[in-house]
């Protein structure tokens, strides 16, 4: 058995490679990234390919090892090349911002050192830390110090979390479902309905609120629908709040909001994956008062602070509520269950195996100190703002509300023809030319452009560009249909 041992034991010794073969590795992966890093402003910001990628299944996972620098050239043609650049500062479509470059190196470390961060006792340290940037995020909403979280790989997960846990402290049984009350507008992200569904909640009554002309809740509508459930016999138990909604960037009234759900006991949960880390810069401050009112908010660190994806985050006022709805109990974890100092991930959310994610957040943030993420931040605003102004000069563009973070919505009135469907072509003029890369959304039966400027590194040459090209197509397209 021994002699056996040792055979399989060199078979299989490539897991553990040399310190040469580390730096080579090392070499052509560094090589490869800073080659990327450094054509970036000359890639499109979206491409299309004939294959779309599909390449790699020519590629079939086998028992020969391959050598690194072909495969490489693998992932650089039917991965990094076809589809949708979101490094690139011509990026303007969606919301997460870019992945810093210092992000990698915390998730290098993270790989390689490979904490454990699920549970105290396993990596007393890794956990202290994610701990320590929960309450970073806490004390910047105003949260108090019986406030906890949890690092999540995106605000789906962190909404699927905080619908949970409200049900839980709302006292939301089984029977109770049918006749239970949910408040959303139609402008809150899917990620909420998802989470009501998943959460075994299909059956709550779910009343969608009118929005205004910005399309922000009508305060005094969800106060009327609550007192008309509470007549009928039904039992209203949470309120879902946007900061910074996907389609328009919208900011619903949360001061408003927070004291109608105070009023009539129900929980109060915001969704700012988009708009939470805007409380960064001093124009926001007044549009974002009243966070600190709610009972949960998610705020998503690969949007507003420009990280990689998989960079979520749930705060809850009371993360006590958190661990009534999460705790864990394991025969095979006995010693981590008395290992009790902090409240780790497993403890406050779904996940028990867990990365170690909070190295990406916390290296750059030591590193770089708040104010670059700040002023850039700062910077998105004002860009999106400059866009609306400069494309509010330009005849037959028809803009939605002015931006109060970085989205702005707009369409091109044709002088002949269906506007939606002439908008339709118009965006699909250009991205398939691929220099840009904007959006478009659906706001009361209208086809609406969308520009969402938060790839950090977008600048004034980049939206100059947008204009100029819408400028261009709808020249193109005016003269080709009218």
């Amino acid at each position: 058995m021994i002699d056996k041992l040792e055979h399989l034991r060199k078979l299989s010794s490539s897991l553990e490679p040399d310190s040469g073969t580390r730096n080579m590795l090392i070499k052509e992966v560094i090589d490869y990234t800073e080659n990327f890093i450094n054509s970036i402003p000359d890639l499109p910001a979206y491409k299309t390919t004939i294959d779309k990628g599909a390449g790699i299944y020519k590629y079939p996972i086998g028992e020969n090892p391959g050598e690194i620098g072909s495969l490489l050239e693998i992932i650089k043609e039917n991965v990094d090349t076809p589809g949708l650049n979101t490094t690139s500062g011509a990026h303007m479509a969606y919301i997460p911002g870019g992945g810093i470059f210092y992000s990698a190196l915390g998730d290098y470390l993270a790989d390689i050192t490979n904490r454990y961060a699920g549970v105290f006792f396993a990596s007393p340290g890794a956990v202290r830390l994610e701990n320590f940037l929960i309450k970073w995020m806490a004390d910047l909403i105003g949260y108090p110090a019986t406030a906890g979280g949890n690092l999540t790989p995106g605000g789906s997960i962190a909404n699927l979390t905080a619908v949970v846990t409200a049900r839980d402290a709302m006292g939301i049984k089984s029977k109770d479902i049918p006749g239970s009350v949910i408040y959303v507008t139609e402008q809150a992200h899917h990620s909420i309905d998802k989470a009501i569904r998943i959460a075994g909640l299909r059956e709550c009554i779910v009343r969608y609120i009118p929005i205004d002309e910005k399309f922000k809740m009508i305060p005094n509508l969800l106060e009327e629908n609550i007192i008309a459930d509470k007549k009928a016999g039904l039992k209203p138990w949470l309120v879902v709040a946007s900061v910074g909604t996907t389609n328009t960037g919208a900011i619903d009234p949360i001061q408003e909001i927070s004291a109608i759900a105070e009023k009539h006991n129900l929980w109060f949960h915001i969704d700012a994956a988009y708009g939470g880390f805007f409380i960064l810069c001093d124009s926001c401050k007044e549009a974002l008062k009243g966070l600190d009112k709610s009972d949960s908010i998610v705020m998503d660190p690969h949007k507003g602070l420009f990280l990689p994806y998989g960079s979520g985050a749930l705060i809850v006022k009371d993360k006590m509520r958190l661990l009534e709805s999460h705790y864990y109990e394991a025969n095979y974890m006995q010693d981590a269950l008395h290992a009790d100092n902090e409240f780790a991930p497993a403890d406050l959310s779904p996940e028990l195996s867990k990365h170690f994610r909070g190295l990406r957040l916390w290296l750059p943030l030591k590193l770089l100190g708040t104010n670059p993420f700040k002023y850039a931040l700062e910077e998105k605003v004002l860009l999106a703002k400059y866009f609306y102004e400069k494309l509010s000069e330009v005849k037959g563009f028809e803009l939605g509300p002015y931006p109060e973070l970085s989205v702005v919505t707009f369409r091109y009135i044709p002088k002949h023809g269906d506007v939606n469907e002439f908008n339709r072509i118009l965006i699909n003029e250009i991205q398939k030319e691929g220099k840009v890369f904007i959006s478009s959304t659906m706001l009361n039966v209208k086809f609406t452009l969308r520009l969402a400027v938060l790839v950090y590194r977008t600048h004034v040459e980049h939206v100059d560009l947008v204009i100029n090209t819408l400028k261009e197509k709808v020249k193109l397209l005016e003269a080709k249909l009218g």
